[in-house]
């Protein structure tokens, strides 16, 4: 009995050990080499985000010619108002537009340019006195006399940031400059309709963000037809040849793209990037067989069959493996001889005057007819020179419509300029920077907080460190778009918000967020258990063991002192 004394004593000891080791030791530095490595984001500020607030500031200035104002109502100018509109769109979501606007009187050089003959050349002479800066407007307000306007026209809209008003008869009857700035105001608010952003506009760049009604979605066709915003687009130009045995096509794109469609992509350098290519498609045919119309001896698509044209044709036209960027197509379709010519109708059976069609979200098609060129002694294949004047102006109308530059009806007794050489005029690009950065701020806060409750609900994504700058950057960059749209600097808040949705996809979309590469709750017990219960077990029965033996002495020793 003595000597086993010693022996069990030591076994104690060994088994108190190895637990001891275990649980102080083992425990601990599994715990933490098994933990998932979760970086530190700005959960609060990305909960702040999530409750959208947006004011919209806009800088008009309003300038009085001579003869517009009398001398007691020019002693009270300059004169500065601010005007505040709010809108709720829903519990998340808050809008607000100030509209700053400065009165003033015209200056001397100005007056000169408001001499000019035309209003054209009076637009063209104040915009080289001073350029107006990013999404603000000037306003000038001319007699009734002046003939920069014609008789039925009360507004001109030139290819700047520059109106024209006329002041009418009525409002020469008033006495107080406050009066005046009474009967302007309806007007100028139909002028920064136009020109400026609308609420509609801003609606519709909140489409992701705001669930919108029935009602309104008939009102926003226009944003519905064009692309999302994007960093940048692709741009392909596709020639459709599917008879050359009967004519030998030649364009001339590269110096067509030159001359049409690189100015206005310079113009919108700000809002995106561009690349620009083009093919030629043989044998590449429609996909719907048209019909022949004997009462005008000539081929017709209706309109109900135009849907049905486009899936044939995208198999054929390839696409940019390497990039991510949205695809617009333009395609230029030449109808083989035996379905020559072909005209596209309308709804009302009509014959559409471009012969083209646009498929919101997906480019345009045109179709261009060379049957005047097949005479009776023609030789084949018939040598055929594409008027690219004519398919650019098609394509480059497309174009507008595609990437969001709105072409409403303006109101009556409004008459707006071409929009010139550059195919888009400055207010038009304001007004598309408006909603592009309204679009990106609402697309990047989605993004970010849907990213943030994802985290949270599930704990075993491991968040690295190049996640965390990339949220980081992106929540900085959405408060300085924000900030930069309250104080109306259109061009910062533009470039912060592109930088905010960059930064969220990229977080958004790393690969190392994919649940998948990290073991589950189920699956972790599957395999720690058949590891760690062959160890427990003896030590988990040995500590037992020990335990029931020292409550078995203990009773013995308080038996022996009874």
């Amino acid at each position: 009995r003595l000597l086993r004394v010693p022996y069990r004593r030591r076994g104690q000891l060994a088994a108190l050990a190895i637990a001891a080791v275990v649980i102080i030791v083992g425990v601990p530095l599994w715990w933490r080499t098994t933990e998932t490595y979760r970086a530190w984001l700005p959960v609060s500020q990305i909960k702040e985000l999530a409750y959208m607030q947006l004011q919209l500031s806009a800088d008009v200035e309003v300038v009085f010619a001579r003869g517009t104002v009398t001398p007691e109502q020019q002693k009270k100018v300059p004169l500065t108002q601010t005007q505040d509109e709010e809108h709720t769109v829903d519990e998340d979501t808050a809008l607000r537009y100030r509209y700053e606007t400065r009165y003033r009187t015209a200056t001397v050089m100005e007056e000169d340019a408001l001499n000019k003959p035309t209003a054209a050349e009076a637009d063209l002479s104040l915009h080289m006195l001073s350029e107006s800066p990013c999404g603000s407007l000037v306003v000038y307000v001319i007699p009734e006399s002046s003939s920069l306007l014609a008789q039925d026209v009360d507004v001109y809209i030139g290819q700047r940031r520059t109106a024209f008003l006329r002041i009418g008869a009525q409002m020469r009857a008033v006495r107080t400059l406050e009066q005046l700035l009474a009967h302007l105001d309806p007007q100028l608010k139909q002028v920064l309709q136009v020109m400026s952003f609308s609420h509609s506009d801003i609606i519709a760049a909140l489409s992701d963000r705001v669930r919108l009604s029935p009602g309104t979605k008939e009102s926003m066709a226009d944003s519905m037809r064009a692309f999302k915003s994007s960093p940048g687009y692709e741009i392909t130009f596709s020639l459709l040849n599917p008879d050359p045995k009967s004519h030998r096509l030649h364009w001339d794109i590269e110096g067509a793209v030159q001359t049409y469609i690189q100015p206005l992509l310079t113009k919108l350098a700000p809002v995106a990037n561009f690349s620009i290519d083009s093919q030629t498609l043989y044998y590449a045919m429609l996909g719907v067989n048209p019909r022949f119309d004997s009462s005008r001896g000539a081929y017709t698509l209706n309109s109900d069959s135009l849907a049905h044209v486009i899936n044939p044709v995208e198999a054929r036209l390839g696409s940019n493996a390497a990039s991510s960027n949205p695809v617009l197509n333009f395609l230029l379709y030449v109808p083989d001889a035996h379905h020559s010519p072909l005209y596209i109708h309308d709804h009302k059976k009509q014959e559409v005057a471009s012969n083209a069609f646009h498929s919101p979200r997906w480019g345009g098609i045109m179709v261009y007819n060379v049957n005047s060129f097949y005479g009776a002694e023609a030789e084949l294949p018939v040598d055929v020179n594409i008027n690219m004047a004519k398919v650019m102006g098609v394509f480059l109308a497309q174009l507008r419509l595609l990437l969001g530059v709105q072409s409403s009806s303006p109101p009556p007794g409004f008459l707006v300029a071409p929009c010139g050489t550059a195919g888009l005029a400055d207010w038009e690009l304001d007004r598309l920077m408006w909603s592009r950065s309204v679009e990106n701020v609402a697309t990047a806060t989605t993004t970010i907080t849907s990213l943030a409750q994802l985290l949270d609900q599930i704990g075993n994504i491991v968040i690295n460190d190049n996640i965390a700058v990339q949220v980081s950057n992106a929540v900085t960059s959405l408060q300085l778009a924000v900030a930069e749209l309250e104080a109306g600097n259109l061009g910062f808040a533009l470039q912060y918000s592109k930088e905010a949705i960059l930064a969220s996809e990229r977080a958004f979309f790393d690969p190392s967020l994919l649940h998948l590469l990290y073991f589950p709750d189920d699956q972790k017990f599957a395999i720690y258990i058949p590891l760690f219960l062959p160890m427990c077990v003896p030590i988990l029965l040995s500590l037992l063991k020990i335990l029931s033996e020292t409550r078995q002495k203990r009773r013995e020793k308080q038996a022996k002192r009874d």
